[in-house]
């Protein structure tokens, strides 16, 4: 590739800048500032830098006081040689607007506006793969000699490219090996690689699977517990409804066997209260006498009455006849007398006291003691006479009452005496006259009831009241079998108590054997409360067992799942660990296909750069090494006899020495492409001989790459097979105007040849 024409706009110090390029040697030659570093600035970004790139030194690169709309723009003409050595033709053209930028590349076959397929076409016109690249190898400052700033991957493609002929390198290979090595072996615990985290998401899986399957066998030993619980309660509740049922059973033959009793009691009552009201019914029919037993009774009673007052009439008629009614009245004792006697003795007993106490009785008879039957009394004469007077007077006085009492009695009985004398005499008439008439109505009476006499008459009442007396009997026997049941209903009522007794006997038959035992109610009552406990027992045993099932978070699809997940895991980790050995495999072989790539290359360098050291120095370095690993140089010095570093020689030799490694660089890496060389006063440092010779190699090198040479000096122009020249900005500050009116006012960009 060879530029022929360059046309920058909004680039740093160039506004609008057209600037023709030689194909052989051009000499860019103009002051400080005067913008040959934006001139390979622009070239780079056209060759290399992509049009939608919205880096910030893009905004950087616009010139001072610019307007938004300014904004850097770079075109470039070339021509190159086609496969059959034919010239073609093209362009590129890039305007750097960010995100809205464009581009055009036409390489005289073909053109295209899209950013990427632009360029993949520079990449295939020019051989460079990037920026860092290229400034690595075909653009080179001054100052970056030393500091060389390569893109070793880059340089490895593009090594292995040239050497082995294929069209991509493998640093690109390698970084994505390495990078999807990194990827899978980084360890980080922030950050952890594929296989790690695979690992780790490996160890939870398995360790969620383990527990999940410790819990699955203890969710199916709490199931298989749960399920015997709930078999022990089934048959618990089975026995318990058998239980319950054959109690029930037991209850209703009770119940049935009280209610067989109660209507055999039923049926033993009604059948003797039939019996009994066909006694009373017969009873009824056959009283002994005709006439009702109150009538009877009140003849009896009259005839009773008739009979004894005929008897007492009788009596008394009876008794009448023998009375003797002459009475001798007793001759009572006068008892006048007796009561005077007594009261005169009183009297007499009163004065001897009185005369005693007046002292008119003699002496000695009324103080000296009386001496009586030869007794001595300790009484004076007087008192004791006195005495013996009210003594005798008190008995004459009683016996005077006793005889006043036997005379008051015998006048009060002969006046009743002659009382009844007189009644009886005035009555016996009469008693006659009741008599005859009492003895009629007995007669009638008799006559009436068709009976002789009374004796018979009470025979029959007492025949009849002991037949009443029995119907009354039967009467209450059967109220108090029945109450106040109607007769007639009776032999229903028995029949259906019979009804009933079979009834309750056909179903105590059907209840079977429980009907039969005795006290089977109380032995299933204790079988039924032992059962309720069992049933209790059982369901709390399967509540238990249920409370655990649920309380196991366990989950078959879970822990299904964490299995499903530990097999792709396993399956994905075999594949990383297998993918990391074929990486790692591949990488090695590539590192060893690099190794014999570089290890080629470097012996290649080291042939061009041994000769053009060699030409440029004189013959003084003659001897050139390259690292194999990383291009280090180290030259053979005469004056030790040794190999050393280029860091150890002068600047400029240093400077010599890397211009022709990075020359013989892009002669090993571009392969049959041919980038321009754009060389930014290399040779600043080197001396005019060195410089001369220096210059003569890139006379050479312009036959077969294009090169621009950016410089200060004028000691390049006689060897340039073009010189373009650059002008420095003219404006100053107003203060520096007044001094230099000569000074231009508009600042304009000269280009001379």
């Amino acid at each position: 590739m060879r530029i022929t024409r360059l046309q920058v706009k909004n680039l740093r110090r160039h506004r609008d800048l057209d600037l023709p390029l030689n194909p052989g040697l051009t000499v860019i030659r103009g002051p400080n500032e005067s913008g040959k570093t934006t001139i390979q600035r622009a070239l780079e970004l056209a060759l290399t830098r992509r049009v939608t790139s919205s880096a910030g030194d893009i905004d950087g690169l616009r010139p001072w006081g610019s307007g938004e709309d300014d904004r850097p723009w770079v075109r470039l003409e070339f021509e190159q040689d086609d496969a059959e050595g034919t010239i073609t033709r093209g362009f590129v053209e890039k305007s750097f607007r960010g995100t809205r930028g464009t581009v055009t590349v036409n390489d005289g076959v073909g053109s295209t506006s899209d950013p990427n397929e632009a360029d993949l076409a520079l990449a295939e016109i020019t051989g460079i793969p990037s920026e860092a690249f290229f400034r690595s190898t075909a653009s080179v400052r001054h100052h970056e000699l030393d500091g060389l700033q390569r893109d070793e991957a880059a340089l490895r493609d593009r090594l292995q490219a040239s050497i082995s002929g294929a069209d991509r390198g493998t640093s690109r290979a390698k970084k994505q090996l390495e990078k999807a090595l990194y990827e899978l072996g980084k360890g980080g615990d922030k950050n952890p690689g594929r296989i790690k985290a695979t690992e780790s998401g490996l160890a939870q899986e398995t360790a969620a699977l383990r527990n999940g399957e410790s819990g699955l066998a203890q969710l199916e030993r709490d199931r298989d517990t749960l399920a015997g619980a709930r078999d022990r309660r089934t048959e618990a509740d089975a026995t318990l409804i058998e239980r319950r049922s054959l109690l029930e059973k037991a209850r209703m033959a009770e119940r049935l066997i009280a209610e067989r009793t109660a209507a055999q009691e039923r049926f033993e009552r009604y059948r003797s209260a039939v019996q009994v009201g066909t006694e009373i019914a017969s009873m009824e029919t056959a009283h002994p006498s005709k006439i009702e037993l109150p009538t009877l009774r009140e003849i009896v009673g009259k005839l009773r009455e008739a009979a004894r007052r005929i008897g007492d009439i009788n009596a008394a008629l009876a008794s009448e006849v023998h009375v003797n009614y002459a009475v001798e009245a007793p001759t009572p004792r006068a008892w006048r007398p007796t009561a005077i006697a007594a009261i005169a003795i009183i009297v007499g007993a009163v004065l001897v006291a009185g005369a005693a106490f007046l002292h008119l009785l003699p002496g000695d008879f009324a103080d000296k003691p009386v001496s009586l039957l030869g007794m001595e009394i300790p009484l004076p004469g007087a008192t004791l006479l006195a005495g013996l007077l009210v003594l005798f007077a008190v008995v004459l006085a009683l016996v005077g009452r006793s005889q006043r009492i036997r005379a008051l009695d015998w006048h009060r009985e002969k006046e009743m005496r002659d009382a009844e004398i007189e009644r009886r005499l005035r009555g016996r008439s009469q008693l006659e006259q009741e008599l005859q008439m009492a003895e009629v109505m007995l007669q009638d009476q008799l006559a009436a009831i068709g009976l002789p006499d009374v004796s018979a008459v009470e025979a029959l009442a007492a025949e009849e009241e002991e037949h009443v007396g029995t119907i009354l009997r039967k009467r209450a026997q059967l109220e108090g079998l029945v109450g106040r049941e109607p007769v007639e209903t009776l032999p229903e009522l028995r029949d259906a108590a019979a009804g009933e007794i079979e009834q309750k006997t056909a179903a105590l038959e059907h209840l079977g054997p429980i009907a039969k035992e005795a006290r089977a109610r109380e032995r299933l009552e204790m079988e039924v409360v032992d059962a309720e406990r069992a049933t209790d027992r059982a369901r709390d045993d399967e509540a238990q067992a249920r409370a655990r099932v649920d309380q196991n978070p366990v989950d078959a699809d879970e822990v299904s799942a964490h299995a499903e997940r530990v097999a792709a895991l396993s399956e994905q980790l075999a594949a990383y660990q297998r993918r990391a050995r074929v990486y790692e495999t591949t990488l090695r072989a590539i590192e060893a296909a690099e190794t014999a790539t570089m290890r080629t290359a470097t012996r290649y360098l080291e042939r061009r750069m041994v000769a053009d050291l060699e030409r440029v120095t004189a013959g003084r370095y003659r001897r050139v090494a390259v690292d194999d690993t990383d291009l280090g140089i180290r030259v053979y010095a005469p004056e030790r006899g040794d190999w050393v570093d280029v860091t150890a020689l002068s600047q400029g030799t240093l400077d010599l020495v890397y211009l022709a490694a990075r020359i013989g660089l892009v002669r090993l890496v571009t392969g049959d492409r041919r980038p321009p060389l754009v060389l930014d006063d290399p040779f600043v440092t080197l001396d005019d001989v060195r410089a001369k010779r220096a210059l003569e190699l890139l006379k050479e090198i312009s036959r077969d790459f294009q090169v621009i040479y950016l410089t200060t000096s004028e000691r390049y122009d006689k060897a340039a097979d073009a010189v373009r020249v650059l002008e420095a900005p003219t404006e100053v500050t107003p203060e520096d105007a007044a001094a230099a009116p000569s000074a231009a006012a508009k600042p304009h960009t000269a280009v001379h040849s």
